[in-house]
């Protein structure tokens, strides 16, 4: 096998291994976990008024929501921009 091929193939197979699909499926989890969430409190969980959740189980819900949704989406942002630089690199070879 030629050394240029070679050298091809780990730089491919590092680019597969940079955590991308990692990021994608954590944040995806996360951002899936939070709606889940609010969505239980809005029609399970008692709902929320302008002060709060109206029960214990509501703020719990709440706060889960409320850490899921952003730094999941953070997740899922640098996720994305991850797979659109490797697509953009592959294509340009």
């Amino acid at each position: 096998m030629p050394v240029s091929t070679m050298k091809s193939e780990r730089k491919r197979a590092a680019m597969l291994n940079d955590g991308t699909r990692q990021l994608l499926q954590w944040g995806g989890s996360m951002v899936g976990a939070g709606v889940l969430a609010g969505i239980l409190l809005v029609t399970v969980l008692g709902g929320y008024t302008r002060l709060g959740a109206t029960t214990n189980t509501g703020w719990f819900a709440l706060i889960v929501a409320l850490m899921c949704i952003p730094f999941g989406g953070m997740l899922l942002t640098l996720g994305v921009a991850k797979w659109l630089r490797n697509r953009r690199l592959a294509r340009g070879k």
